[in-house]
Order: C-alpha cells, then structure tokens, then sequence
C-alpha cells in the first residue's frame, strides 16, 4: 500500500514581536498549526505575553 503525504497541515512557531523589541530577557513563544494551502502568508494573531502582561502581536518565524 502506498504511503500517504503528509498533508497541507503543518506546524508553526509564532513569537511576540514586541518582548523582542525591548530586549528583556526570555521570549513568548506558542506553536499552533495552520493550513498550507489556505494560509499560505506568514500568520500573525494576538496572544497573551506574560511577560509583559499583555495581548501583543506574535508573528510566525522560520
């Protein structure tokens, strides 16, 4: 039997662009996953950051 591909669904990391900024110690990271063939830009969605205490902007990296 054949072996099926993997899919259009694959694993990313999405990292707080502001703690980056600051320079502070520690990063915000969640990983999530996201369809290939839907979303084929880089995601970018609001998430807690706790270490700044805040909903920020987390933008999808390499």
């Amino acid at each position: 039997m054949a072996k099926k591909s993997k899919g259009n669904r694959v694993q990313v990391i999405l990292e707080c662009t502001e703690h980056k900024e600051t320079g502070m110690p520690g990063t915000s990271r969640y990983i999530t996953v996201k369809n290939r063939k839907n979303t084929p830009d880089r995601m970018e969605l609001k998430k807690y950051n706790p270490f700044l205490k805040k909903v920020t902007v987390h933008k999808e990296i390499k």
